[in-house]
């Protein structure tokens, strides 16, 4: 068997710092230190050609173990739904009105943060009620 490998999942994004931040906020997820030798995140911008300037921006798990966000600045806008989407697992292991409740309060605090509720998807013989939602630039999440 082989080695588990790390990984990061990357957005697209017209605001890279803009949209990290919102998910550093949705996960509990920090800015990392700036770069060795420069003493914020701006100034390590600023030393940056003007066209890199603002093009990318990370956030992380403070514990280690959540993959690492990277968001980088692409020119087209988002035109279709997202092949990929990360689903936010707040109703783990709860049912019914309970996981609905926990799925509603954590959806208030999202859309206070700029998120959108798109809708909810009831829960059927198979699956558990879940909240599809957007992110500030319209990315497609789950609320879970």
């Amino acid at each position: 068997m082989g080695s588990i490998k790390q990984f990061q999942v990357t957005f697209d994004c017209a605001e890279p710092e803009r949209v990290a931040r919102f998910w550093c906020e949705v996960l509990g997820y920090v800015v990392p230190p700036p770069p060795e030798g420069f003493a914020t995140w701006e100034d390590f911008d600023r030393s940056l050609p003007p066209e890199r300037q603002g093009s990318a921006f990370v956030c992380v798990d403070p514990s280690g173990v959540g993959p690492r966000l990277f968001f980088q600045r692409v020119p087209e806008g988002k035109v279709v739904k997202n092949r990929l989407h990360l689903d936010v697992r707040v109703g783990t292991g709860l049912v019914g009105e309970e996981r609905l409740a926990a799925l509603e309060a954590e959806c208030a605090r999202l859309i206070a943060l700029g998120a959108v509720r798109v809708r909810l998807l009831p829960a059927d013989d198979y699956d558990e009620s879940c909240l599809v939602m957007q992110d500030i630039e319209g990315n497609e999440f789950c609320l879970d």
